[in-house]
């Protein structure tokens, strides 16, 4: 029996070093946070010792395996499952191995199995070299005891009477199944490559070029390899700052090891960690990648992103914009008024994702009482004014107070059906383009045919000028409508010489504007002139543009009832 004895004291001799060479280093002394610390504590500890020995800043030997332990110490703790089973076994991955015992074990061995030390429903296997206990039997043989169970627990098995073979069979599993220490089968426990976590989408080539090559939404990318370090607390990072920016930021993951030619086409394979990247629209019209190299943390980064949103809408003062010569013939216009210093992200992030259809502006309103906002009728900010492209204005939207994301939704939605608005309006007016007559249309000035339309032959030139696409219909109509009137003087019929009559883009052509009026009647989306080019005298109306009014002043010119006043110089186009 005293070689029996000697070969269980071997064997458990022989686990010594096995286990202790297999004790995962301490986190919690790695990051030097308490047992008890938050997520938060931990977070912070690794987020200062990452920096500290990151193998691009710090060059000292050892810095890199200490990187290293840092990495793999946040990893077990800034995971639920790998930090419990850390607390209860001294291993993230839940394996069970022989601890170095209880104090009141007398130098035994214990090894619970779940729910902690002394923990109810714990399972407890107790092995002391020191307690004997007689089996009886033949030659009176002793066996060693093992209680499982709680503490106080009787029940408990001998080696007695077994042979060696049973002990190995008992101690690495055999028939029975049993397994112990880590020896044999490993369980459910199983190691494997780290993915990515669900709410970072993995991007491949395809992606990249459907989705983010220049669609008007910001990305933020995260480049890594299977073996980089730290990659963990990178998602993490990342998850954050999406979450706070969703809706206007979008997150994806690049496998370098699996998407090799994209990763070395856009240049962004990692080096030792993970790199970080924005698809931004900071520098022009298309969209670039630019790294992020400061400080690993959620703020930095996410105003690193901010900092590289779109930024398609342009900041204007309100009380020197002029509506009359912000539509577009083709898109839709719409502004933004809010009390923001800087345009809001989530006005940015639309002007990126409509960009191609849409002209954005945004204006900073301190008060709703500005009487340029009370022309508007706008009460409440922030507020969407929108212009169609025949110069139309419409209140979109006021009172906007969404989430982000949400806020973003609405607002594409209320865009779209803008947009489609402005289709319908942009269509009806071809259709009445096309519906007149070539020869009623009213000729265009312009410095080519000026002399022929309003040259010193003419004895009287009525010019229609206009500031918006609107306006222009407006005065078109009319002016064709009282053409084909007799509305001449007398004279005029006597002498052969016809009335002239024309329209002009007044804002192109601010030079000759400036010819009748000092200010180029600035403050007007529309007016009539009646020009005398052999006197240089001209007479303005400004009033109500209808048939009945401009046909009034027409008669009153050709009857002498108008008063003209003298030019400033003669009209010419610059």
């Amino acid at each position: 029996m005293k070689i029996h004895f000697m070969v269980i004291i071997i064997l458990f001799a022989s686990l010594s070093p096995f286990t202790e060479g297999a004790k995962t280093i301490d986190p919690y002394k790695v990051l030097g946070v308490e047992r008890n610390a938050s997520q938060r504590e931990i977070q912070k500890a690794f987020h200062k010792l990452s920096l500290q020995y990151h193998p691009d800043k710090n060059k000292n030997k050892g810095a890199q395996e200490k990187f290293a332990e840092i990495n793999n110490a946040y990893e077990i703790l800034s995971d639920e499952e790998k930090r419990k089973n850390y607390d209860l076994y001294g291993d993230e991955k839940g394996s069970p191995g022989f601890g170095g015992g209880d104090p009141t074990d007398h130098g035994g061995y214990t090894y619970f199995r779940s729910g902690g030390h002394g923990g109810q429903g714990s399972s407890r296997f107790t092995f002391r070299p020191d307690e004997w206990q007689n089996m009886g039997g033949q030659s009176n043989s002793k066996s060693f005891s093992f209680s499982f169970g709680n503490p106080n627990s009787h029940s408990s098995f001998g080696f007695g009477s077994f042979g060696l073979n049973d002990i190995f069979s008992n101690l690495f599993g055999g028939d029975s199944g049993a397994h112990f220490g880590g020896f044999g089968s490993s369980g459910g426990s199983q190691s494997g490559s780290r993915t990515s976590p669900k709410s970072i989408r993995a991007v491949n080539s395809q992606v990249f070029n459907k989705e983010i090559t220049d669609r008007g939404m910001t990305w933020l990318l995260l480049s890594h390899s299977p073996t980089s370090t730290g990659s963990q607390y990178y998602e993490s990072i990342i998850s954050q700052v999406a979450s706070s920016l969703e809706g206007a930021l979008k997150v994806g993951s690049i496998n370098c090891e699996t998407e090799q030619s994209l990763c070395k086409d856009l240049g962004i394979y990692p080096r030792g960690s993970p790199r970080v990247f924005v698809y931004s629209y900071r520098a022009g019209g298309s969209g670039s990648l630019v790294e992020y190299t400061g400080d690993l943390d959620a703020k930095s980064l996410k105003t690193f992103c901010q900092d590289h949103l779109p930024r398609y809408s342009k900041r204007v003062d309100l009380h020197r914009f002029d509506f009359s010569t912000a539509y577009d013939e083709r898109l839709p216009t719409v502004m933004l008024l809010s009390a923001k210093k800087d345009t809001p992200v989530i006005w940015r992030a639309l002007s990126g994702l409509y960009r191609k259809r849409f002209i954005f502006y945004d204006v900073e309103v301190r008060d709703t009482s500005d009487f340029k906002v009370r022309e508007l009728g706008v009460d409440v900010l922030p507020a969407v004014i929108g212009l169609l492209s025949d110069g139309e204005k419409r209140i979109l939207r006021t009172g906007i107070v969404k989430d982000l994301k949400s806020g973003i939704e609405d607002l594409s939605n209320l865009l779209d059906s803008f947009e489609k608005k402005n289709m319908k309006v942009a269509s009806s007016r071809a259709k009445r383009k096309e519906g007149e007559s070539q020869s009623n249309r009213v000729p265009l000035i312009s410095g080519s045919n000026f002399d022929s339309l309003c040259g010193e032959s003419i004895p009287v030139c009525i010019i229609g000028i206009f500031k918006s696409y609107k306006s222009r219909e407006k005065l078109e109509s009319i002016l064709s409508t009282v053409s084909q009137k007799s509305l001449s003087r007398q004279q005029a019929r006597g002498s052969g010489h016809s009335i002239s009559y024309t329209l002009l883009d007044g804002t192109k052509h601010p030079a000759f504007l400036n010819s009748f009026d000092r200010y180029g009647f600035k403050s007007l989306d529309s007016l009539l002139v009646a020009y005398k080019p052999r006197k240089a005298k001209y007479a303005a109306f400004t009033g109500e543009m209808t048939a009945e009014e401009i046909e009034r002043f027409i008669s009153s010119v050709l009857n002498g009832d108008v008063q003209f006043n003298k030019t400033r110089q003669k009209p010419t186009f610059k």
